[in-house]
């Protein structure tokens, strides 16, 4: 492979990993705790376009090379992942008061929740959307780069997502309440604000993105009950390095993360006997080597 190809590999994944490093540092920046059971609700979004895209699938025209009916399972399963979040706040959540360690540990709890319902329901097994692989864009064979259509798809995708989320957060009345609500909660609430309103909207929108990240995942790799958990360090790996509790930081944390995980082979190439297994370990690795230079992260603690 050549190192267009890896770096073209690694904007796919980061794409990915962006969404759902997004996703996670909203709800830590307003929830004000980690959530562990971030990994399964991309999972929940994953097979509830699964589930959708076996009665939608064959919708339509195609775009991108996915039928019309994939979108409308991606929307379904970014409804589903939100619907489920909410749900999980309301009734385990808001009604406790266990502070920020507590909060982590349930939601380790939830997570196997999720996780044990969906195996319950579609078994241990991978599984697949059942769209028809692609043969790689011809145009960009000639410089070494084995990129399909499905790929383009998740690029342009993620990229939507992420300028409307921008959009929100710096243009809109619910966009400035909730930076004012990451930034001091008590003078946002006695300014008044409904932060309850806007905790809310936190978990819609966090977990709408990582229903999102879960769909394209699934597209790009398998799905299967454990494929959010199986992500979910190298998402916590980009939200520390990013700066836990910014956004625009997950953003960035996410792209690195992403690239480096996909141009691990590159030192293979190059004489280093080290494979795309320890691609993880290596993030980890210039994870905390960055955070003790910087201990906030690249972009710090700011919270929009």
């Amino acid at each position: 492979m050549s190192v267009l190809e890896y770096m073209a590999n690694g904007l796919v994944f980061s794409s990915i990993i962006v969404l759902a490093s997004i996703g996670l540092s909203l709800v830590y920046s307003i929830a004000d705790f980690a959530n562990f059971a971030h990994g399964d609700t991309m999972t929940v979004g994953a097979y509830s376009a699964l589930v959708t895209f076996g009665f939608v699938g064959g919708l339509g025209a195609r775009f991108l090379g996915l039928p019309l009916g994939f979108f409308v399972a991606l929307v379904v399963g970014v409804a589903v992942a939100a619907v489920v979040a909410v749900l999980t706040h309301k009734l385990i959540y808001e009604p406790l008061d266990i502070g920020s360690i507590g909060m982590l540990i349930t939601s380790i709890g939830v997570a196997f929740v999720y996780r044990a319902l969906i195996q319950l329901r579609f078994g241990a097994d991978f599984t697949e959307f059942g769209i028809q692989v692609l043969r790689p864009i011809e145009a960009l064979i000639p410089f070494g780069i084995r990129m399909t259509l499905h790929d383009v798809a998740i690029l342009v995708s993620a990229a939507i997502l992420v300028a409307a989320l921008h959009t929100l957060l710096q243009y809109t009345d619910l966009g400035r309440k909730m930076r004012a609500t990451a930034d001091n909660p008590d003078l946002a609430r006695i300014s008044g604000i409904r932060t309850n309103r806007i905790k809310l909207w936190t978990w819609i929108i966090g977990a709408g993105l990582a229903g999102a990240g879960g769909v394209f995942l699934g597209l790009y790799n398998q799905i299967s009950p454990r494929m959010g958990f199986n992500i979910l360090l190298v998402v916590f790996a980009a939200v520390i390095l990013g700066g836990i509790g910014s956004v625009y930081g997950a953003m960035l944390g996410g792209f690195l993360i992403g690239m480096i995980n996909q141009m691990t082979p590159l030192l293979t190439d190059i004489g280093i006997p080290i494979g795309i297994e320890y691609a993880n370990a290596i993030a980890f690795v210039i994870m905390v080597a960055v955070l003790l230079v910087r201990p906030n992260g690249i972009v710090g603690e700011v919270a929009s």
